[in-house]
């Protein structure tokens, strides 16, 4: 095997020595000079036959480890993959994230936990918002497959939920999925769950804790995430806790731009909240965007939140802005799903982890205190 010469100087210079070894075993693989189950040289030979560091020589193996190309098997040494040449022949390193929105809750965080995750795998990144719409998404794996990506995770839309072929036609071109947050029926796949019910109930807890019996429920639209969210917080607020009671709300459509349907939620908190002689006295909300539209909307009708109602929201861990850092809320963590993401995508391309995994993680929740939760108003 012919070593470059990583002393050079000019333009290569500016590219750290590790990527220009790790491009020069990648050409030395591509015109078969490497064979697949031929043995690397050890990393100290490496190291002192270019007189760099074996750190150096470390990351490049490292990175073509993350690509699928080699194997690195404990006291024997780095191997070249039986698979290396598929690999090279259809890898774009292009990893996709399909989201239905980017720019409210937790979806910001999430995508820069999935973009730093990837780019610290020697991936790029694109992102694709289907606005929860099913025929966006279509078009958007259509594009994903015909740029050959190397994997995607994608959050599925709810109205109308996705449907299988949509998703299997990402794995019969080769290209493994991730879930994320939910699962699309008939499809097997790695899922990293949010447990919908169980954000309910965190919910319900905390609210029956601060001593309310009458709630309202929000969500953005029906779909099954609202159902279990909405189960969830009733079964807890009734627990041990006779007399409850629990009206619920939900908006038409499948936009998850809650901006977009204002008028519609100010009718519903008239109809359940204002125009009440009884009303709830608090509300737990499915996002934390309609959390904060609901807040808003509140307070120019002249109420104290918590003092005269009380709102408890659902999102990320990251509460970015002032607004969200108030709201009490179930929290999610966002991060850890971009991070579990990437993972997934690299064992699934390395082969590790089979792509028609059904292995499912449920996602860790807490709860934020913030400062919209306090005990009913003369209770």
């Amino acid at each position: 095997m012919a070593l470059p010469d990583l002393s050079v100087e000019g333009g290569e210079a500016a590219r750290p020595k590790y990527e220009r070894l790790k491009a020069h075993l990648l050409t030395e693989m591509r015109e078969g000079r490497l064979q697949p189950g031929v043995a690397l040289p050890s990393e100290k030979r490496l190291a002192e036959s270019l007189n760099v560091a074996r750190s150096t020589v470390r990351q490049a193996m490292a990175a073509l480890e993350q690509d699928g190309v080699v194997s690195r098997i404990h006291g024997k040494g780095t191997f070249v993959h039986d698979q290396a040449w598929q690999r090279l022949k259809s890898g774009t390193g292009l990893y996709a994230l399909v989201v239905p929105e980017t720019q409210f809750g937790f979806y910001p965080a999430l995508l820069k936990s999935f973009g730093g995750s990837a780019e610290a795998a020697h991936h790029q990144v694109v992102v694709c918002n289907t606005d929860n719409d099913i025929d966006k998404q279509g078009n958007a794996i259509l594009q994903l497959i015909d740029h050959e990506v190397d994997g995607v995770a994608i959050v599925p839309t709810t109205v109308p939920t996705t449907p299988a072929f949509q998703i299997r036609q990402l794995q019969k071109h080769g290209i493994p999925v991730v879930f994320c947050s939910r699962r699309v029926d008939g499809i097997r796949a790695p899922l990293l769950a949010i447990p919908f019910e169980q954000v309910g109930r965190l919910a319900g807890e905390a609210a029956r804790a601060a001593g309310h019996r009458r709630a309202a429920f929000f969500g953005t639209h029906r779909a099954r995430s609202t159902v279990a969210y909405e189960a969830g917080f009733r079964q807890a607020l009734a627990a041990d806790n006779p007399g409850t009671r629990l009206e619920s709300f939900c908006g038409e459509g499948s936009s998850p731009a809650v901006a977009d349907h204002e008028e519609e939620f100010a009718a519903g908190l008239k109809r359940l909240i204002i125009d009440r002689d009884d009303p709830p006295t608090v509300i737990f909300a499915g996002f934390d965007s309609l959390a904060e539209l609901l807040y808003l909307q509140l307070t120019q009708a002249g109420y104290r939140v918590p003092e005269d109602i009380s709102i408890i929201s659902f999102g990320g861990t990251q509460r970015a802005h002032a607004v969200a850092r108030r709201l009490t809320a179930v929290t999610v963590d966002e991060v850890g799903m971009g991070r579990m993401a990437v993972d997934y995508l690299d064992r699934m391309r390395r082969g590790t982890l089979a792509v028609e995994s059904e292995e499912t993680v449920d996602l860790p929740l807490s709860l934020h205190a913030g400062a919209t939760l306090g005990p009913p108003r003369g209770g």
